[in-house]
């Protein structure tokens, strides 16, 4: 007998011995003997030898996750060992390995997923097999992805690498509008789970989703019941700066929940967490408990969740269908103004939220008009506050940009260019701007709000110029609401000087629509007016020369350069 037979022999007597004795299952040598005998079957290329370890190992799998809930021990390793045979070798043996990896997920994973050992292994495993996870488990992944959270929120930016390799796969049809608001709120998930271990000790071992079961019928009702009805769940009295958080709260329950139930549960959550103020009982509590300053963990997270929506905007913009961008957009709008209030993490949410809306309108400029009343909406709240001012300058922006969606949405474009209206005469009436000629600016903080007042206004006059160009029944309107502006008492001159130059455009069609006009043609290709591609010159015959630039002179050219030296020829 070779030593190969013998090793064989002798980690196939281990594994059958631990099989049938339930005190042995926790044996750390297992892992081993598991590691040891895939190997073989890997090397020997044998569907007879993959058929002898099967059993022994599926008892083996089958007791551990059994005894998970007694045992002190971490069966993590052992149980990704067997999962990466199950899938290796689960069409030999004619094992479908989704029932035993959803199995990890629910009992091993949501006790271990704070232990950095078995967080590293699980990506590991979930990167190897990614190909193999996405065509023959897609759901998996998707469901999981508030436990995966969890795990990387805890373990932090050491993770971070591998994590982002495995993270389009938790992106599906069905997870991809669940996924924009835990992944905005990661810190407050990482505050949740810090408070948890100061309540309850370590969470290695410990099954939060447990708290969640038990109290989940309750928790929803009250959720839906404040979302749709428009109640308030019941806050514990006392001071709310001295209470401790409760982890039994609605919102922290969802926030620690292990597995995506749908969007049709996760609406009230998303409604109850983008309504609720960062001033009321529970977000007060949630801030406290963050403290400063901050966590080693909490400044990691706080530093890669942008990072992880550059990654979840990019495969929306690539990869998601347009409904369903569409259908993200208003919960963008709605986030916009309630995110952890860190002023770093909060600029830097900011800024992608709003890069990837504009980007999402320049490939798709009919969302304007089929997203018209959210857009409408925000317009409305522009003085709420200086985010959702800087929200409504740029949907005003994308509205003018994009013609309202275009031409084919007059009736849109028309509503929209009454919100802009509504907008520009509150700003005359009420002088929300506070700079009537002789009246002075009382302090800084009113000098920095009429400077963002000004600012909106500037693009507010712009959007209604440039509607108007763009839907040219809109044009008498746009005139009188211009020529109001331009009578009025604003002292800011740059919305004046503004104001006078689109009324002055207005007078001439031709030049108006050449600067204000469309940015792209009814067939969708960009028209560059005024300008040049030089790269397109090889291709393109010596009429097409601008021969302005010769200065109208007869005879040969003035210039001492050949066209050869511009064009470049391929």
């Amino acid at each position: 007998m070779s030593e190969s037979d013998i090793g064989w022999d002798f980690h196939l007597r281990k594994l059958s011995a631990s099989g049938r004795d339930s005190n042995t299952a926790n044996d750390p040598s297992l892992l081993l003997s598991v590691k040891k005998l895939h190997e073989l079957c890997k090397t020997q290329n044998s569907h007879d030898l993959v058929a002898r370890v099967f059993p022994p190992i599926n008892k083996i799998f089958q007791r551990a996750v059994a005894s998970l809930s007694q045992s002190r021990t971490s069966n993590g390793l052992l149980l990704l060992a067997i999962l990466q045979f199950y899938l290796d070798f689960g069409e030999i043996v004619l094992h479908d390995a989704d029932p035993s990896l959803r199995m990890f997920f629910r009992s091993c994973l949501s006790r271990e997923f704070a232990d950095p050992v078995v967080a590293e292994a699980t990506l590991e495993l979930l990167i190897i097999n990614k190909k193999k996870l996405l065509t023959s488990f897609p759901n998996l992944l998707p469901q999981f992805f508030p436990l995966l959270l969890k795990l990387i929120a805890w373990n932090g930016d050491r993770l971070e690498k591998l994590f982002l390799k495995a993270f389009p796969g938790l992106m599906s049809p069905e997870s991809f509008i669940p996924l924009f608001p835990p992944l905005v709120d990661l810190p407050i998930l990482l505050v949740a789970l810090e408070k948890v271990e100061k309540s309850s000790g370590p969470l290695i071992g410990s099954n939060i989703a447990s708290i969640q079961k038990n109290t989940a019928p309750k928790m929803l009702l009250a959720l839906m019941d404040e979302a749709y009805t428009g109640s308030t769940i019941e806050d514990v009295g006392g001071d709310v700066y001295s209470r401790a958080i409760d982890v039994s709260d609605p919102l922290f329950l969802e926030l620690l929940k292990d597995e995506n139930d749908g969007i049709a549960v996760w609406l009230p959550f998303i409604l109850l967490i983008t309504e609720r103020p960062w001033s009321s009982p529970v977000m007060v509590s949630i801030l406290k408990a963050a403290n400063n300053p901050y966590s080693d963990k909490l400044k990691a997270v706080l530093s890669m969740a942008p990072r992880l929506l550059d990654v979840y905007f990019s495969i929306a913009l690539h990869n998601v269908n347009k409904s369903s961008v569409c259908a993200l957009i208003p919960l963008l709008m709605s986030r916009f103004a309630t995110i952890f209030p860190d002023k770093i993490f909060s600029y830097e949410v900011r800024k992608r939220l709003l890069e990837f809306m504009l980007s999402t309108f320049q490939h798709s400029p009919n969302f304007i008009a089929v997203l018209k009343k959210p857009i409408m909406n925000r317009l409305g709240e522009a003085y709420d506050s200086p985010d959702k001012t800087e929200l409504a300058l740029q949907l005003c922006w994308a509205i003018g940009e994009h013609g309202g969606g275009g031409g084919s949405h007059k009736d849109e474009a028309r509503e929209l260019f009454e919100s802009l209206e509504l907008l520009l005469y509150e700003n005359l009436s009420t002088s929300r701007l506070g700079m009537t000629q002789g009246v002075s600016l009382s302090s800084d903080k009113d000098t920095c709000r009429g400077s963002s007042q000004s600012r909106l206004l500037c693009f507010v006059v712009t959007a209604i110029a440039k509607l108007a160009t763009h839907h040219r029944e809109l044009q008498p309107r746009a005139r009188v609401a211009l020529g109001k502006v331009a009578r009025s008492l604003i002292s800011d001159a740059r919305v004046w000087r503004r104001t006078c130059d689109f009324l002055g455009l207005m007078k001439d069609p031709a030049i108006c629509s050449s600067i204000l006009g469309p940015s792209r043609s009814a067939q969708g290709t960009t028209q560059k007016i005024g300008s040049i591609n030089w790269s397109e010159g090889s291709t393109k015959m010596v009429a097409h020369i601008p021969f302005y630039i010769l200065g109208e002179q007869e005879g040969p050219p003035f210039h001492d350069f050949s066209f050869s030296d511009i064009i470049s020829r391929r």
